[in-house]
């Protein structure tokens, strides 16, 4: 039997602290998400004056990286790149912004982030996991 890392109530603070952390020094209103390896919510939070509907973005981004096992870009690359059959696939959220959270090799979980450009919702997830120095 293999051993499965997990992650925490503490290990999910952590990176929702770091997350917001990192939305507040740029003055990004945003949606974050964390979910489980299965994709299954563990925290949320939106902040003051984010979209309504990033709170639906941001939990679909990330269960997307989760259960895809890789970031949500690869997916918006792709069909960007004219591979438009991917639209059928049976993940939501296939935007940039959903980052796996990955510990000795094994995703344990990821964060997803809606609210601003793509990108910036990458960079505040990379961020929050960051807090966890794996």
């Amino acid at each position: 039997m293999q051993t499965k890392r997990m992650l925490t109530s503490e290990d999910t603070a952590r990176i929702m602290q770091a997350a917001i952390a990192e939305a507040g020094r740029n003055k990004w209103a945003v949606a974050i998400a964390i979910v489980d390896d299965g994709g299954h919510l563990l925290q949320f939070t939106r902040l003051d004056g984010t979209p309504p509907a990033s709170a639906h973005i941001a939990p679909e981004k990330a269960r997307a990286a989760a259960l895809g096992r890789r970031e949500t870009r690869i997916y918006e690359d792709m069909i960007n790149q004219g591979r438009a059959a991917f639209l059928s696939a049976p993940l939501q959220g296939m935007l940039e912004g959903g980052v796996p959270i990955v510990a000795d090799g094994q995703v344990v979980g990821a964060v997803g982030v809606s609210g601003v450009k793509s990108s910036e919702d990458a960079q505040i997830a990379k961020a929050g996991i960051a807090a966890l120095g794996l």
